[in-house]
C-alpha cells in the first residue's frame, strides 16, 4: 500500500517514516511538510493510507479533508496523528480510522495500522466481490459479430471464421473458412482494413489482409519479401511495402531479429 505522512513536525516524520519502513504492506511512502504540499501531492497521486496531523501552518488537516471531498477525490483511509484532544469528534465526523496523540509510542502507532490495513485489505476484498459477476458475464459473452451489406441483405458474420480478405476491383471478397460461403462487398480494401484490424487482420498486401488466427507458417525469399501459408495450405506473398505488420503474428519472436527493410 502507498502511505503519504502529513506533518510539520520534522521529528514525528522521521518516527513515523521509521515505523512504516518495517511494514512489509507498505510498497510506497512519501512525505509532505503541510497540508497545502499534501494537496498538491494527493490531487496528482493516488495514496491508500494518509497519516495527517491536524494543526498545520495555513491549512489543517480537517480543511485537507474537506478541499479533497469538494474537488471529488476518493479520501485515502485516514489516521490522524496530533497533539489536540479537542479535534477527535470533528476527526471522526470525517469518517477517520483512528485518532492518535502525541506524544505516541511505537505500539500505539503500530495499533493504528494494524487497523487501517485491515480495513484497506476488506475493502479491497469487497470491491472485487463486487465486480466478480460483472467479470463472469464479459467472459461469457459470444465473440463480436461484424455487419456487411451483401446482396441486399444484412449479414451478421463471426470474424472468427473468415480467412482472408482480397481486393477485386471496386469489390472485396471476404473468404471465408470451409462450410461458412464467401462474400462479396462492394467496399474499398483501405476501408475494410481499418475496420477489421481489432479482430486481428493483418494487410500483408495491397490488395490482400489476413485473419492472423489461420496463420500457421512463414518463410522468407531472396527478394525480401516472405510467403505465408494458412490453415488449409493456401499460400499468400506478403510484399517489403507491408512485411512490418508480421510482427504482430506472434507475442514472442525466438531466435529471429524482426523485419528488417
Amino acid at each position: 500500500m502507498h502511505v503519504l505522512i502529513v506533518d510539520d513536525e520534522p521529528l514525528s516524520q522521521i518516527t513515523l517514516r521509521s515505523i512504516l519502513a518495517g511494514r512489509r504492506e507498505v510498497e510506497g511512502l512519501d512525505t509532505a511538510r503541510d497540508a497545502v504540499e499534501a494537496f498538491d501531492k494527493l490531487m496528482h497521486r493516488s495514496f491508500d493510507v494518509l497519516l495527517l496531523d491536524i494543526r498545520m501552518p495555513e491549512v489543517s488537516g480537517i480543511q485537507l479533508l474537506d478541499q479533497l471531498t469538494a474537488r471529488g477525490r476518493l479520501l485515502p483511509s485516514v489516521v490522524f496523528v496530533t497533539a489536540y484532544q479537542q479535534h477527535a469528534l470533528a476527526a471522526f465526523d470525517k469518517h477517520v480510522v483512528d485518532y492518535v496523540l502525541k506524544p505516541f509510542s511505537n505500539e500505539r502507532i503500530e495499533e493504528a495500522l494494524d487497523t487501517v490495513f485491515r480495513r484497506s485489505a476488506g475493502e479491497q476484498a469487497a470491491r472485487l466481490l463486487e465486480t466478480l459477476p460483472h467479470l463472469q458475464r464479459v467472459i461469457q459473452q459470444k465473440p463480436e459479430k461484424i455487419a456487411v451489406k451483401a446482396n441486399g441483405r444484412i449479414l451478421l458474420i463471426d470474424p472468427e471464421d473468415v480467412v482472408a480478405v482480397h481486393a477485386e476491383g471496386n469489390y472485396v471478397l471476404l473468404k471465408a473458412d470451409v462450410g461458412s460461403g464467401s462474400h462479396l462487398l462492394r467496399v474499398s480494401i483501405s476501408s475494410i482494413a481499418k475496420k477489421l484490424r481489432p479482430y486481428g487482420f493483418l494487410q500483408i498486401h495491397r490488395s490482400v489482409l489476413v485473419n492472423a488466427s489461420f496463420v500457421e507458417e512463414l518463410q522468407a525469399l531472396p527478394t525480401g519479401e516472405y510467403t505465408l501459408r494458412i490453415k488449409g495450405g493456401e499460400r499468400y506473398t506478403v510484399t517489403r511495402t507491408y512485411k512490418s505488420n508480421l510482427k504482430d503474428l506472434a507475442v514472442c519472436w525466438i531466435g529471429f531479429d524482426g523485419f528488417v527493410e
